[in-house]
C-alpha cells in the first residue's frame, strides 16, 4: 500500500476539492458566501468580530499616548513594564519609586496649568455697598409728624393708582383710568424705592410681586431711551441696593441689554428711541437730534448696571458717550440742548439753558465724579468750567428785588430771562458741589442758597403757592414785580425739583428755614392738587387759587421724587440715604458710590 501524504485543513471552499487545482473563474462573493457550511461562516464571523474589537481597544494604544504624558514636556521617563531577568528587589524598588514620583510630577503639572488658566480670566471689580448705618428700610423705623403726614399722602396716591391704573403707566386721577406710555407698569416700577424707604413693606411686596410676575419689556413699541433708563432702569437698581432683591437685578439687566441697540450709531451718540422687542433704534420723529441732556443722564444708571453684573457692555456703552461729549468744543462750559446722533455734532446755534432738555447733563456731571468715588477727574473739571459759563453768562438779577435766577441764550447768543422750574434743581447741585469740596471757598454753597431763595419765591408769590412751570424774570429797571408768569406757563405738573433743592440744603446746613418752606410747599399740593377720590393732579393755573382746575394726570415722579424728597426732608436721621455713600440719580434714585471691595 503505497503511503501518501496530504496535509489536513479545513476546506473553506476557497478552492475546488482536487488538490492544487485552482478554479479558473473568479465566482461572486455573495455566491461564495452562501456556498459555505455553517460551520464555516461562523468561523468567519468571529473573525471578523476579533478583528473589529481589536481595531477599537488595542490599536488606539499603540498610536497614541496617555494624555497624563503630554501635560509638560520633560516629564515623560520610558518605564519597562517588566523587569530584565536577574533584576534584583532593590531594583523594583527603585523603579517604583521612580514611577511614584513622576505620578506626583503629572500631578502638580495638572495642578499649576488650572491655575494659570484661573490668572488669566478677568477679574470683575464688585461694589462695596453703602452701610445703612443700622437704619433699618422697613422696621423700627421713628418717623417725625411732618413724615407721617407725607406718607399718608403716599398711600392716598397709591390708593388711587391702585385701584384705577394697576399695572399700567400713568393714573389720571379725575377721569378715573389709565394710559400707556412705555407698557412697563411706570408708575408702580418708579415707586419702589420710594416704598422701602419709607418703610411701606406692605405696598412694596405686593408691587414686587408684580414686578416679578407681570413686569415685561417685549412690547412691539418705541420708548424714549433716556426716560425709560432714569425711571425703571434706575428704580430696579435702587430697590435692589436697598432690598437686595433678586428680581430687581434680574429685571435690571433684562431691560439694560435690551436698551443697548440704541447706541449703535455711527457716532456712538445714542439716538433717542428704542424699540424694546425687536432691538431697532432711531432719532426722534419730530427730527434727527437727540436731546444732549438725555444722551448725557445714562451714565448713573448703566455703569451701576456694570457694577451690579459685571459686564462691561454697559459702562463702555456710556463712556463713548460721556468721552465723545467731553471732547466737543463748548462755551465756557456749557452746550447746546440738541446733538445729532449721526454725526455726533451740536446743532449749529443751539439754545443753551439748564432747563428743558439741557439740565441734568451738568447735573450728571458732577454725580459721574462722585459715583467714581472721584476717581474720574474729568467730569469734576467739566463740571467747574460749566459753572464758570453760567456764572459769566447766564446769572442775572432781577429787579426789584436782586432775585438770582438762571437765564437762556438763545440760538446760543441772545439772552432770555426765562427760568423752568426744572432749573432749580442747580442750587441742590451746587449744595452737592460744595459738600465735596469743589469751588472756591464757599461760593457754590452762596450760589446755592441765593438760587434756592428765587426758587421758594417762585412759590411763595402765587396765590396758591405752588410754582408755574416757566417764570420770567423782570430787568426793567423800577419795575414792581420780579417775577412774570404767562398764561400759557402758569401751569403745575407736581415737579420736585425746589424740594429737591431744599432737601440738599437742609442736610448740608441744617438750617430748618428749608424745612419750612418746604413743609409750605406740601401743604400747598395737599390743599391745591389732592382729590378726595384719590390721587393727586397736576394743575392749570397757580395764578387761581379759587380755580387752578385740574389737568386730570399724575406723573410717576410725583410719587418717585417729590414725596419722596419731602420725606428725606423732614427726616431726622441723617444716615436715611447718607450723601456720603449714596448718589440720586435725576428721578431720586438713590445709587451707591462705586467703591471697589
Amino acid at each position: 500500500m503505497s503511503s501518501f501524504k496530504r496535509d489536513v485543513s479545513i476546506n473553506l471552499g476557497l478552492y475546488s476539492d482536487s488538490l492544487g487545482e485552482i478554479p479558473q473563474k473568479r465566482q461572486s462573493l455573495l455566491r461564495t458566501w452562501w456556498r459555505l457550511s455553517s460551520l464555516q461562516r461562523l468561523i468567519l464571523l468571529l473573525a471578523l468580530l476579533f478583528c473589529v474589537l481589536t481595531a477599537i481597544f488595542v490599536l488606539p494604544h499603540m498610536f497614541t499616548s496617555d494624555d497624563s504624558d503630554q501635560i509638560t514636556p520633560g516629564l515623560k521617563e520610558p518605564l519597562q513594564d517588566s523587569l530584565p531577568a536577574g533584576q534584583n528587589l532593590n531594583q523594583m524598588e527603585e523603579i517604583e519609586q521612580k514611577q511614584r514620583n513622576l505620578d506626583e510630577l503629572k500631578k502638580q503639572a495638572r495642578i499649576d496649568q488650572e491655575k494659570e488658566k484661573e490668572d488669566t480670566v478677568p477679574v470683575v471689580p464688585q461694589i462695596s455697598r453703602p452701610a445703612k448705618g443700622g437704619y433699618d428700610f422697613f422696621n423700627g423705623q421713628t418717623r417725625t409728624d411732618r413724615q407721617e403726614q407725607v406718607v399718608q399722602a403716599f398711600k392716598h396716591a397709591w390708593k388711587a393708582y391702585k385701584k384705577h391704573a394697576w399695572g399700567h403707566d400713568e393714573l389720571h386721577p379725575i377721569s378715573k383710568t389709565a394710559t400707556e406710555w412705555f407698557g412697563t407698569g411706570l408708575t408702580l416700577v418708579d415707586s419702589l424705592d420710594t416704598m422701602i424707604i419709607m418703610g411701606l413693606r406692605e405696598e412694596y411686596e405686593e408691587a414686587k410681586e408684580w414686578v416679578r410676575d407681570k413686569l415685561s419689556f417685549t412690547t412691539d413699541k418705541f420708548v424714549n431711551l433716556f426716560e425709560i433708563t432714569i425711571r425703571v432702569l434706575g428704580s430696579l437698581l435702587s430697590s435692589y441696593h436697598l432690598s437686595g432683591d433678586e428680581i430687581m437685578k434680574e429685571k435690571a439687566t433684562e431691560l439694560g441689554q435690551r436698551l443697548l441697540p440704541a447706541f449703535n450709531s455711527r457716532s456712538k451718540v445714542p439716538y433717542s428711541d428704542v424699540n424694546l422687542a425687536k432691538g431697532h433704534a432711531r432719532a426722534p420723529r419730530w427730527g434727527p437730534d437727540s436731546s444732549t441732556a438725555e444722551v448725557a443722564t445714562l451714565q448713573l444708571e448703566f455703569r451701576d448696571l456694570s457694577a451690579v453684573t459685571g459686564d462691561k457692555r454697559f459702562e463702555e456703552a456710556v463712556d463713548q458717550v460721556s468721552m465723545h461729549i467731553h471732547s466737543l468744543k463748548k462755551d465756557k462750559g456749557l452746550v447746546p440742548i440738541f446733538i445729532n446722533a449721526n454725526t455726533g455734532t451740536f446743532r449749529p446755534s443751539g439754545t443753551i439753558t439748564l432747563g428743558a432738555r439741557g439740565d441734568s447733563y451738568y447735573e450728571y456731571l458732577l454725580k459721574q465724579w462722585i459715583q467714581s468715588n472721584k476717581q474720574q477727574e474729568h467730569f469734576k473739571k467739566d463740571f467747574e468750567e460749566s459753572y464758570q459759563g453760567v456764572k459769566s453768562k447766564l446769572f442775572r438779577r432781577s429787579e426789584p428785588n436782586k432775585l438770582l435766577f438762571i437765564g437762556e441764550l438763545l440760538a446760543g447768543r441772545n439772552f432770555s430771562p426765562k427760568m423752568d422750574h426744572l432749573v432749580c434743581f442747580y442750587a441742590g447741585t451746587l449744595a452737592l458741589a460744595h459738600h465735596y469740596g469743589l469751588g472756591d471757598g464757599d461760593e457754590y454753597l452762596g450760589s446755592a442758597k441765593e438760587l434756592a431763595e428765587t426758587c421758594w419765591q417762585m412759590y411763595n408769590r402765587m396765590p396758591t403757592k405752588l410754582s408755574p412751570e416757566i417764570t420770567y424774570f423782570n430787568l426793567a429797571k423800577g419795575a414792581s414785580e420780579d417775577l412774570i408768569v404767562k398764561p400759557l406757563d402758569s401751569h403745575n405738573l407736581l415737579r420736585p425739583e425746589t424740594v429737591e433743592s431744599l432737601f440738599y440744603l437742609y442736610r448740608f446746613t441744617g438750617d430748618e428755614k428749608y424745612r419750612d418752606q418746604g413743609w409750605q410747599i406740601f401743604l400747598a399740593f395737599e390743599k391745591h392738587t389732592k382729590l378726595k377720590e384719590g390721587g393727586y393732579s397736576s394743575i392749570s393755573n397757580v395764578k387761581d387759587a379759587g380755580n387752578p382746575r385740574f389737568k386730570d394726570k399724575m406723573e410717576s415722579f410725583f410719587l418717585s421724587e417729590t414725596l419722596k424728597y419731602f420725606y428725606l426732608l423732614f427726616s431726622d436721621d441723617p444716615k436715611l440715604i447718607s450723601l456720603d455713600e449714596w448718589v440720586l440719580n435725576t428721578e431720586g434714585h438713590p445709587l451707591p458710590v462705586l467703591t471697589e471691595s
